[in-house]
């Protein structure tokens, strides 16, 4: 798929106001961050994680499921799966595998194996991002799987955060320090064009039939 042509093509079917938006919020989008998140349970989690990923505008989502189905509430979305790409993979040391393949440094957010502090962390290069799961916090497995840890300094009697808030505080301070960094951390080229289509997909009523009919209409051309 061409993404850039075909995203001129489904731009034709969307109100003024939405491709506006389309136009001035991908440009922001980063793939620098991969948040990975272990089994989650509570919906409400789900939807909080995905809320705030989206709000960082990092824009994509792995949820490794084995017992649980990770599952957003749209009420607490608001409207933020719209925009997120939540790509399932098994609960597994193979899919983690996978992700290192496509170039990410494994980091699991948890203060055990010497972790940095999440003030103190050098986002050098891109990351894949592990929460634990609510009740257990990350794997023993993955742990030992890890390239690092990271943790998030508690101040109080309590020592650990929800993990949809610790996800929150993981993007935005690392979203901050993107920006501070001058690094070239945001989409470009057939990156962005590909979000583009998946967001004028997501945002056309029927958009996967348009979409679909599109690319079958270019086939019959060749």
């Amino acid at each position: 798929m061409h993404h850039e042509t075909t995203f001129n093509y489904l731009k034709r079917f969307l109100t003024d106001e939405r491709l506006e938006k389309i136009e001035s919020y991908a440009p922001e989008s980063s793939d620098f961050v991969l948040p990975v998140m272990e089994d989650i349970f509570q919906f409400r989690n789900a939807a909080a994680i995905v809320r705030s990923v989206e709000a960082c505008g990092f824009h994509k989502i792995v949820a490794m499921e084995s017992i649980n189905e990770f599952s957003p509430n749209p009420k607490v979305t608001k409207g933020a799966e719209t925009w997120v790409e939540v790509e399932k993979m098994p609960h597994s040391l193979d899919s983690l595998r996978q992700i290192k393949n496509r170039g990410f440094k494994i980091l699991a957010v948890s203060p055990e194996n010497n972790a940095t502090m999440l003030p103190d962390y050098d986002l050098t290069e891109p990351v894949a991002l592990v929460f634990g799961t609510e009740k257990e916090g990350v794997t023993d497995e993955i742990l030992n799987f890890a390239d690092e840890t990271l943790a998030i300094p508690m101040y109080g009697f309590t020592k650990s955060f929800n993990v949809s808030v610790a996800a929150a505080i993981c993007f935005y301070e690392l979203k901050q320090k993107l920006i501070r960094s001058g690094t070239d951390y945001k989409l470009s080229g057939e990156k962005l064009w590909e979000l583009k289509v998946r967001w004028a997909r997501n945002s056309i009523p029927r958009g996967q039939e348009v979409l679909d009919n599109y690319l079958k209409s270019l086939e019959s051309q060749i």
